[in-house]
């Protein structure tokens, strides 16, 4: 068995697959600005789920905390978003040319030929295409963000909205509140707004083709989908595992990683009840000023990373 560890600002996911790339267990943990605590949170919850007996062979770690999660678990293989979505949409989908991806905090593109992807982009700066502020419309309008989806599919007159930037696009929706715009109507418009704005930044230049893939948390949402579909007039596939890809491709690196050396570096379920520190400092040895970031279980350093020179790094 393998597993896969994706720690992103919003939620760690984690999977473990067999030899087949079949999911035998998985977890959402919401990480909530503490991704330590997340990360052993995720492990219990693996570790639950697994029969008695089974052995993981090898782990991988990805997302915006990968390099965290590589020291505390012992990944076999750190690596980013990009290569392991690409390559979970390839294992499912042998035929895909182009992965949409939305997560909470960021959205992204990949540009997938003959199962090698040629190019991507990534979008980390503006919330407007992104799970938070849908999220926050949600919470704004008192429904659920699980219905979200389904209220779009309901409109039978999409309003317009400016989806440009997450001020803008909340002052149209309040305007058009005014107004006497119904909910459905307003989400729906909401929808193409955020799909408009992610062609608009992310996608922009990018020659999609068919197989299209929607990954990320966001994937969820049946308007998403939709609005996506109109955009391109192309069919628009939701994975099983939509959630999870990141990890399931971080499952599948390390895979290959322990298949290639033959062992793995992986420190086990149980380190989901050590007690860890994290402490920084910023560097004074040169005009950098490098912020380092140490870990300790009690008063022992386990790792330590952040400096461009490589001065404090230490990776146990």
């Amino acid at each position: 068995m393998y597993l896969g560890v994706d720690v992103g600002s919003v939620s760690t996911d984690m999977v473990v697959i067999n030899d087949r790339g079949e999911v035998l267990a998985s977890c959402y943990v919401l990480t909530g600005g503490r991704p330590i605590g997340a990360i052993q949170k995720g492990l219990k919850e693996i570790e639950s789920q697994l029969e008695s007996g089974g052995k993981i062979e090898g782990v991988g770690t990805t997302g915006s905390g990968r390099h965290l999660a590589g020291v505390l678990v012992g990944g076999d293989v750190v690596k980013n978003e990009i290569t392991a979505h690409a390559l979970a949409a390839s294992w499912f989908y042998p035929d895909v040319q182009t992965v949409i991806e939305i997560g909470g905090q960021d959205s992204k593109i990949i540009i997938i030929r003959d199962g090698v992807p040629v190019d991507f982009a990534m979008n980390t700066v503006c919330a407007a295409g992104t799970g938070s502020f849908l999220d926050h419309q949600a919470q704004r309008l008192g429904i659920p963000i699980c219905e979200f989806g389904d209220y779009a599919l309901r409109s039978s007159s999409a309003c317009r909205i400016a989806g440009r930037c997450t001020v803008f696009a909340e002052s149209d929706m309040i305007h058009k509140q005014q107004l006497g715009y119904g909910h459905e109507d307003i989400i729906a418009g909401l929808s193409r707004a955020l799909v408009r704005n992610y062609f608009n930044n992310v996608a922009k230049g990018k020659e999609v083709l068919p197989l299209v893939v929607f990954q990320g948390g966001v994937a969820a949402n049946q308007g998403i989908k939709r609005a996506l579909e109109e955009e391109l007039d192309l069919e628009v596939i939701v994975p099983k595992y939509y959630h999870l890809m990141g990890a399931i491709g971080a499952a599948m690196l390390a895979k290959e990683e322990v298949q290639r050396k033959g062992s793995t570096s992986f420190k086990g379920l149980g380190i989901s009840g050590f007690e860890y520190t994290t402490k920084s400092f910023l560097c004074d040895g040169c005009p950098n000023s490098c912020e380092i970031v140490r870990i300790f279980v009690q008063d022992d350093l386990i790792a330590s990373w952040g400096s461009r020179c490589g001065k404090w790094n230490v990776e146990g």
